[in-house]
């Protein structure tokens, strides 16, 4: 077996060129399924006859010469808070575990509409919070794959299809992402639409791809970006081409590397990393300068906090009344101080939510993209799904982010780097991590578990 996984754009070439079909890249999935998933445990379910069913539209589309784009016959995984007709949207509840969709989310709708071969569901803590998942890292089952989108992360990692949705609250794209090796984007807030996702905290939830490479991400928000008429929070507008700029050749970044926080929490290894990383980025021609944070930025992990729980709670509390039971305990503490927090404290955290957000545009000046860990650490045990320090952010601001893998510590764990960009300024950013994923050239390996 191949020691290093396929990429949706070379799965893409492969089809075209007729050495594979979307059947074969399909099969080849449901193989490693059948190898992996009693370790790893990425999947709520598999509906093999579907997503053959859609392989063989898609080979019969292209032999037609109907083609819908890059995705079309990839095999794709969506997180278990995100609906699809007919299946069952359980967000890791029991009691919902036979509640099916009636409709497709618009993002699952774009997704059929570029070909793309939904394979199932992917497992999400509890909720799209904190409460550790049944899903294991693929480098190592004694640690988290990250949370919440623990499932889609892990099934990218193991080979177990090319790409796959999750979404993002705090860091819940991120950090899965960085801890299981594969690379993931949270989109600038409104770029992709909400409709028919289960909500966390409706003013910082985002909707982004996880995938190998930084191509495949721009590929799979190229199909699932855009204005949806049923979500006001959706920004108008054309969606810019993010693979264009990735086909011209990639200029000299100027990195903007954030201290403060990222310093304070980072574990040694990641301190390390960082160093390493800025020195080696220079001597490739990248321009590294230091940027200090606003004053509004340092109590930015406090009003997050706040900002989540009385969200979720606005939107968790009848049920948690009727059926206080099925909370784990993470969720239920979130929601507990939510419920607790008074107007006037939520109303200063919205305050200061927009005026960092404000405070933020001045960081860029002079640079294409900011600089730092993409997790404080590399994943710890299972009994956790890590710390969101790192990602929470941006996730508050809505600036887009993009983590890639960097290299392995002496444990063979993976390690990440994570870019911000301005607020929809995705081509930019994906330009400076392509840039960035080229120097590393970490590449695709495929995890041992």
């Amino acid at each position: 077996m191949t020691t290093m996984l396929t990429t949706i754009h070379s799965a893409a070439a492969d089809i075209r060129a007729g050495r594979a079909s979307p059947l074969d890249i399909l099969e080849a999935c449901l193989v490693r399924i059948d190898q992996r998933e009693e370790c790893v445990k990425a999947w709520v379910f598999v509906d093999r006859n579907a997503a053959r069913a859609d392989a063989e539209r898609a080979t019969a589309e292209l032999r037609k010469g109907y083609d819908r784009g890059p995705l079309h016959g990839i095999p794709i995984g969506i997180k278990d808070i995100i609906d699809v007709y007919d299946w069952p949207t359980a967000a890791g509840s029991r009691r919902w575990a036979q509640s099916c969709a009636r409709h497709d989310a618009p993002v699952v709708q774009r997704l059929r509409q570029a070909g793309a071969v939904l394979v199932g569901k992917t497992v999400t803590t509890q909720y799209a919070s904190f409460d550790p998942p049944p899903t294991r890292n693929p480098w190592n089952r004694d640690r988290t794959p990250g949370g919440s989108s623990s499932g889609s992360a892990a099934a990218v990692a193991s080979g177990m299809c090319l790409g796959a949705l999750g979404s993002q609250t705090g860091g819940s794209i991120s950090r899965p992402a960085s801890f299981c090796g594969v690379a993931g984007c949270k989109p600038t807030y409104g770029r992709v639409s909400k409709v028919g996702v289960l909500p966390l905290a409706h003013s910082m939830d985002h909707v982004g791809p996880i995938a190998y490479c930084v191509r495949d991400l721009a590929i799979l928000l190229q199909a699932i970006a855009g204005h949806e008429p049923s979500d006001p929070h959706t920004a108008t507008g054309e969606v810019p081409d993010y693979l264009h700029v990735l086909q011209a050749p990639l200029r000299l970044p100027r990195l903007g590397r954030l201290h403060g926080l990222f310093d304070d929490k980072a574990a040694p290894v990641v301190h390390a990393l960082m160093d390493s990383l800025a020195k080696k980025f220079t001597s490739a021609g990248a321009t590294v300068v230091d940027v200090a944070l606003p004053d509004s930025f340092s109590d930015v992990l406090t009003r997050h906090r706040t900002v989540m729980g009385v969200e979720a709670a606005e939107y968790h509390a009848p049920r948690l009344r009727r059926h206080p039971e099925e909370y784990l305990p993470n969720i239920r503490s979130l929601l507990e101080e939510g419920l607790a927090t008074t107007t006037q404290e939520y109303t200063r955290c919205k305050a200061h939510q927009k005026q960092l957000t404000q405070d933020m545009e001045a960081c860029f000046e002079g640079v294409d993209a900011l600089f730092t860990p993409a997790a404080t650490g590399p994943a710890p045990s299972a009994a956790t799904t890590g710390d969101t320090a790192f990602h929470s952010p941006w996730s508050y601001t809505g600036l887009p982010t993009v983590s890639l893998p960097a290299r392995r510590d002496p444990d063979d764990m993976p390690l990440a780097i994570q870019l911000i960009g301005r607020r929809w300024a995705e081509p930019a950013l994906f330009a400076v991590a392509a840039w960035c994923e080229q120097v590393l050239g970490y590449g695709t390996p495929l995890p041992p578990v």
